[in-house]
């Protein structure tokens, strides 16, 4: 803004000039020099829009960034090849980001109208994924577009170096946040009502963790924030579900020995949207910290059992949510230090667990001693059926939290952690294991799994809105299958048919970036 302000100061003392220089026999009066002028109204940055009486504040950042051995930038290889363990495995993946934020407020009778944007330019390397034409041919990501790993539309709006984002392959815009306030009212994209104030990233640069709700790109929502005084408001939200609070209501029907090892237990059978979610939140916002109680409520709505209308269809069933989340500050270990952690149970709406970056469908491959290799295979839910039969809920729980500890003014360090559990009732289990898609199973067939994350991050900042950081992550997939299962050939990860050992598996992704915010 002081770059601006001179501009328009230097420009305007030459239209004097020149107006002076040739009107010198006919004097006029010059006009006053309008100065863009800070607004002190809304803290730091705002200057007033000249000739109105609303205040402005750009924002942004921009970043630099490799990711090693990670499904994209930055999450872990969990699935597809970047966890096939072969010669298709990105050994790691880079990315160039500018976030760009306007932030507007205006004084009126009914309190202060804000509007709020965020968007992103975002170029990332992307992968090459196996065509199966049985020559070996291979496809590069790039030209498919989007990854499933999500929308690419990330980030937080105070540009906070712990936020990250989704998977992108190639060049490509993104809008995070694009929200009007009034009055208590929040209407457009921004951030759910649900999350604890650290979204995704209690202390972390890591984009999947699990054990909590997370909209780091937004979600649309009509919401109204009361507040209390003392620090203490509630906010009850309408929101989108079909964005990202979805994760796969599976038809059993559709199942296939090849889908069952990416992770997915029949087809996906959403249905159009009927209801949003309906979400409500208390928080006690104070020096020592914070505390905040979430519940939602989500509507499972399906498609058909078959092809057409005729087949019939399962019944809706609301699927619901709740979590706790706590801050502790000014801890004794040191100024700056806090504390963040949070937990939460759901019932047919899982994504309020497994975040919107997190991993629904793991397929990790390793070595074995006894097959050709060994797989871990997994998958989260809403819900299954069968044709003819109803929706049955998937239940899970997890908690995640970190500790951040400021050496200096310079270095800090956090140590961070997450854990998740999905549970599928008898059932589901039944009509999931009682597929043919398990009969070259030989041994235990159990759907439920847990997966456990554990990372430290490591952040220097030189000098002030400039910082580095490297952050290293290790997963460990707990699924419940054992024994043997034969497959045909996986052509999109160059997996052959065999015989492979159904074990738990690990990860190792390491992130080094760095940022200028501004």
């Amino acid at each position: 803004m002081k770059v601006v302000k001179s501009l328009l100061l230097g420009t305007a003392a030459g239209l004097i000039a020149v107006g002076g220089a040739q009107a010198a026999d006919l004097p006029v009066k010059a006009k006053a020099v309008e100065y863009v002028k800070i607004c002190t109204l809304y803290g730091a940055g705002f200057y007033y829009i000249p000739g109105s009486d609303t205040c402005i504040k750009l924002g942004g950042y921009l970043r630099a960034e490799v990711a090693l051995n990670s499904g994209g930038n930055y999450s872990a290889s969990y699935n597809n090849v970047f966890a096939a363990n072969n010669r298709l495995t990105n050994y790691y993946s880079m990315r160039a980001r500018e976030d760009l934020n306007i932030d507007t407020r205006t004084s009126t009778e009914y309190g202060v109208v804000r509007t709020y944007f965020d968007a992103v330019f975002t170029w990332t390397t992307g992968n090459y994924v196996g065509t199966g034409s049985g020559t070996g041919a291979t496809q590069y990501s790039g030209t498919l577009g989007l990854n499933a790993a999500g929308t690419g539309l990330v980030g937080s709006g105070s540009g906070n170096v712990n936020g990250t984002d989704g998977n992108l392959s190639g060049g490509a815009l993104g809008v995070y946040y694009a929200f009007i306030q009034f009055a208590g009212f929040t209407m457009g994209k921004a951030v759910s009502q649900f999350d604890a104030p650290w979204i995704n990233y209690p202390g972390n640069n890591f984009d999947q963790l699990v054990g909590g709700s997370g909209t780091t790109n937004g979600v649309t929502q009509f919401t109204y924030t009361a507040d209390f005084g003392q620090g203490v408001t509630a906010a009850f939200s309408a929101q989108d579900q079909t964005q990202v609070f979805q994760t796969a209501i599976w038809n059993t029907a559709g199942m296939s020995t090849t889908g069952v090892l990416g992770g997915a237990y029949g087809s996906n059978d959403l249905g159009g949207s009927r209801s949003p979610d309906l979400v409500a939140m208390v928080r006690v916002d104070q020096a020592w910290g914070l505390f905040q109680a979430s519940v939602a409520a989500h509507d499972n709505h399906v498609g058909y059992y078959g092809a057409s209308e005729t087949t019939g269809h399962p019944e809706d069933k609301w699927g619901w949510a709740v979590q706790l989340a706590l801050q502790i500050k000014n801890i004794p270990t040191g100024a700056g230090d806090l504390i963040n952690i949070s937990g939460v149970y759901t019932d047919g709406a899982s994504r309020y667990n497994f975040q919107e970056l997190a991993a629904t469908s793991y397929s990790m491959f390793g070595g074995s001693g006894g097959a050709y290799q060994s797989i871990g295979f997994a998958g989260v839910s809403d819900a299954v059926f069968a044709p003819g039969g109803g929706l049955e809920l998937t239940k899970t729980y997890g908690f995640r939290g970190a500790y951040t500890h400021n050496w200096s003014p310079y270095w800090n360090t956090a140590l961070y952690g997450a854990w998740a559990a999905v549970n599928y009732s008898g059932t589901a289990k039944s009509l999931i294991c009682g597929s043919a898609s398990f009969a070259t199973l030989t041994g235990t067939c159990n759907p439920d799994f847990n997966i456990g994350q554990v990372g430290v991050i490591t952040r220097w900042t030189p000098v002030k809105n400039l910082t580095f950081s490297a952050d290293f992550t290790y997963s460990h997939l707990d699924q419940k299958y054992s024994g043997v299962i034969t497959t045909p050939a996986l052509t999109s990860v160059a997996k052959p048919a065999a015989t492979y050992e159904l074990k738990d598996q690990d990860t190792y992704s390491m992130l080094i970036r760095a940022q200028r915010n501004w």
